[in-house]
């Protein structure tokens, strides 16, 4: 049985599932603010700015309208910038009917507040019903051709998270479902960070082994501090932590390898972003990573030096340089 599903933003993400949504058999409704790009998508169904090569379903309405895109919508998915997150969400609230399930699909945290995805789509919505968080190793080109990918869906009510898994299945897409929304939400916003830095490594060409103590004490770091916000420690060993850190580490798709590929080899933060299409929230996420670490303190070593990487304090070499020579501790450390 269709549903009607209402996608929130038309990057690659939003149009990847918005494509994969009427695929599945949905009545779905794609929002964007770019009218040109909207226009494109539902003449030429083709999104070539943030997702070439992908045909877009004929299903798929694209609208410039919250209300067009939001009546009767039966599932509600985000799939925006963090930052622009709440003011989105703060404009279509007036449109979001009453028994809407909410999906986050976006990978962030407020810069402001600290808080997760999922909270600031509460706060504006005022919702009775709690938000699913969509999340996991999962590229949106590889989602949009049908490549087998699986994923993770919380919410503190598993019936919602059944509703999701249900709606949002497919042959080449399988969804586990978690009530760990802090875990899956911390996982998936941190692993940005870990992933600039794994770009440093490659560009700096220090090699497999360097990569893969990278990626082991980015987990260990991660899980820290989603721990010590009352996550639990087997999530981040999931598809929401070690998954996408895996793949967003080491994969030739992930924004945030790329952005540290640029930064080993000198070039300004200002310059990466500017040349870049999509946003990679791992730049945005360091500083309220940070902050929020120092909150409930938690030292998160990686990110410390990846933000002084990206304000221009400290060369890329010096920054792996500093986490080398930190002082010696026992691997297993309690959360």
């Amino acid at each position: 049985m269709s549903s009607r599903i209402a996608v929130l933003g038309a990057g690659s993400w939003g149009t990847a599932l918005a494509a994969h949504c009427a695929a599945a058999g949905h009545d779905v409704r794609l929002w964007g603010r770019n009218a040109d790009l909207i226009a494109e998508i539902q003449s030429r169904r083709v999104n070539d700015v943030y997702l070439p090569d992908v045909t877009i379903p004929a299903s798929v309405l694209a609208t410039t309208s919250l209300e067009e895109a939001l009546t009767r919508a039966e599932f509600v998915v985000a799939a925006l910038p963090s930052h622009g997150t709440r003011a989105v969400i703060r404009q279509a609230a007036a449109f979001v009917p009453r028994q809407a399930l909410m999906v986050s699909a976006i990978k962030g945290l407020e810069q402001d507040t600290l808080l997760r995805m999922s909270e600031v789509i509460a706060q504006e919505l005022r919702a009775a019903r709690p938000v699913a968080v969509l999340s996991g190793p999962s590229f949106a080109a590889e989602v949009a051709r049908a490549l087998p990918t699986a994923v993770c869906v919380a919410s503190v009510d598993p019936v919602l998270a059944e509703d999701v898994q249900r709606e949002f299945r497919a042959s080449y897409l399988r969804l586990y479902a978690s009530t760990d929304v802090v875990g899956v939400e911390i996982g998936g916003a941190l692993k940005n960070i870990i992933a600039i830095a794994a770009g440093v490594v490659e560009g700096l060409g220090l090699g497999q082994n360097a990569l893969a103590a990278l990626v082991t004490r980015g987990l260990a770091e991660i899980t820290r501090l989603a721990c010590a916000l009352g996550g639990q420690r087997e999530t981040l060993a999931g598809l929401s932590g070690l998954g996408d850190l895996v793949l967003t580490c080491t994969g030739t798709l992930s924004r945030n390898r790329h952005v540290g590929i640029e930064l080993a080899r000198g070039r300004q933060i200002s310059e990466i972003v500017a040349g870049m299409k999509m946003v990679a929230e791992g730049v945005k996420t360091t500083g309220a990573a940070l902050a929020l670490g120092r909150r409930n303190g938690i030292e998160l070593p990686i990110a410390t030096q990846m933000a002084e990487v990206l304000s221009g304090s400290r060369t890329a070499a010096a920054a792996v340089g500093e986490l080398m020579l930190r002082p010696q501790k026992t691997e297993q450390e309690s959360y």
